[in-house]
């Protein structure tokens, strides 16, 4: 495998990294600094704000000064952000860890999903590129929380965070030894105004504000979720972190799987339909079940379902114009699903404090997976390739 392949996939994997580590030592964290949910939920909202913010203005940068420094920077902030939210002493500590992730993130976002569409399978089915590469992003759920479970039986909180700090490291001087071709993201700011007159590129942002704000409400409120039906306690928090684990095992199955398929893009949309009403009953069944079992069983569903959706948006978005717009394409779907991203988790955590419990919460998501199944049926409509002029 070429070493540029290698770096979009720890790209990836890295961004996916930053999006569950908060919720992989949710319970940990709010012990340690003495907060409730609501709080917690402030902590993500300002990774999420952050890189719905910073996600629109890191494309001219690839173009201007290419992929490597992108990629350089991001890999020395996540690290560097990392073992800050380790070492935090104080809520506004973990607050600006918070941010910088935020900043870290979306800079290998930008590098590793504006690259792998164009040096997986030639270029010639983004969809399924999309696919195989978030492959790794699903990589990077798996291990986080699993990790962490494992780190946290034996060392501190501030310990186990810092050796995930000290892995971004590794990445980072991999990425300062790599060779970089020159693939413009083609992202403008101007062009962005264009693109939003486009009704496939609204309908992409429609379709990532919810599915994003599912995933991350997921990943965010899993593990919190099964402390509560495990009966809450360390054990309980441990068991949970694995479940936590299991999800992101789920997510990239189902990546890989789709990833499998020739030509996936031209059924893409199919596919989202149908994955996006699977994880709606699988969700109704997390909130009304009393069973730990069944609502296990329901959390892997919901992640082998969704699994395909997030690569099969960009994919088939991507289809519908020149490859010459689709770094601003995805500067502009991708800010809007971190919108969802954002907000979404932050009024579960709200809603979880004292009103309800984070289950009983969890009927937003349900709702939200229901919009989403009706938003997908509008996602493939009449294809018509656009050029760049």
């Amino acid at each position: 495998m070429k070493k540029i392949v290698v770096v979009a996939l720890m790209a990836v994997f890295t961004v996916a990294v930053c999006f569950v580590i908060l919720g992989s030592v949710s319970v940990e964290l709010m012990n340690d600094l003495g907060i409730k949910e609501d709080a917690f939920g402030s902590l993500v909202m300002a990774l999420f704000l952050t890189s719905c913010i910073v996600q629109l203005f890191l494309g001219p940068l690839v173009d201007k000064f290419g992929h490597k420094p992108l990629a350089i920077f991001g890999f020395a902030l996540v690290a560097a952000s990392m073992f800050l939210l380790a070492f935090a002493t104080s809520y506004a500590l973990a607050m600006l860890a918070s941010i910088l992730l935020g900043i870290g993130a979306m800079s290998l976002n930008t590098v590793g999903n504006t690259l792998i569409p164009a040096v997986l399978y030639k270029g010639e089915d983004p969809a399924r590129a999309s696919n195989f590469g978030n492959v790794f992003f699903g990589v990077g759920y798996v291990l986080t929380p699993l990790l962490f479970t494992l780190f946290l039986q034996s060392l501190s909180y501030s310990g186990a965070v810092s050796i995930m700090g000290a892995i971004v490291v590794g990445f980072f001087i991999v990425s300062l030894t790599t060779s970089y071709p020159h693939i413009a993201s083609g992202f403008r700011l101007s062009m962005a105004v264009d693109m939003l007159k486009k009704s496939a590129v609204l309908i992409g942002v429609l379709a990532l504000f919810f599915y994003m704000s599912l995933e991350i409400t997921m990943t965010t409120w899993g593990k919190p979720l099964m402390t509560e039906l495990f009966g809450g306690g360390a054990e309980a928090s441990s068991n949970a972190g694995v479940v936590l684990s299991l999800f992101g095992v789920a997510l990239t199955l189902g990546r890989f799987i789709a990833s499998r398929i020739k030509n996936l893009t031209a059924i893409g949309a199919r596919v989202i339909i149908g994955m996006s009403l699977v994880s709606a009953i699988a969700i109704a069944v997390m909130i009304w079940t009393e069973n730990p079992v069944l609502a296990i069983i329901a959390f892997m569903i919901t992640g082998l379902a969704f699994g395909p959706i997030f690569p099969n948006i960009v994919g088939v978005t991507f289809a519908r114009f020149d490859p010459k717009l689709h770094g601003s394409i995805f500067g502009i779907i991708f800010t809007g699903g971190l919108l969802g991203a954002t907000f979404v988790p932050k009024f579960i955590g709200n809603v979880s404090v004292g009103v309800s419990t984070v289950q009983e919460s969890m009927l937003i998501a349900a709702v939200m997976a229901g919009v989403l199944f009706v938003i997908a049926f509008f996602i493939g409509k009449k294809p018509k390739p656009q050029s760049a002029g």
